[in-house]
């Protein structure tokens, strides 16, 4: 590998991999909501994709948290 190749690699892997999932988990979310509730509103139209938006919401939502209090354990865990 050339110096120029090696100065654009990543030094620190740990934030690196903490921005990876979080930028993950965030398009999980976006996902499941956004065509999600686009599929409802095509398919069974504007009233089924309210209540479909609120319960992707809430499944998002306890997607969230369980991300949540795995990444605070994990950082819990490598305390030093």
């Amino acid at each position: 590998m050339s110096d120029r190749t090696r100065s654009h690699l990543p030094t620190d892997y740990r934030a690196f991999r903490r921005r990876t999932d979080r930028n993950l988990a965030l398009a999980v979310v976006i996902f499941l909501v956004g065509v999600g509730g686009t599929l409802i509103a095509l398919i069974y139209g504007g009233g089924a994709a309210a209540l479909g938006l609120v319960c992707l919401s809430a499944g998002a939502g306890m997607f969230g948290l369980v991300w949540l209090i795995l990444t605070l354990l994990e950082r819990w865990a490598n305390r030093e």
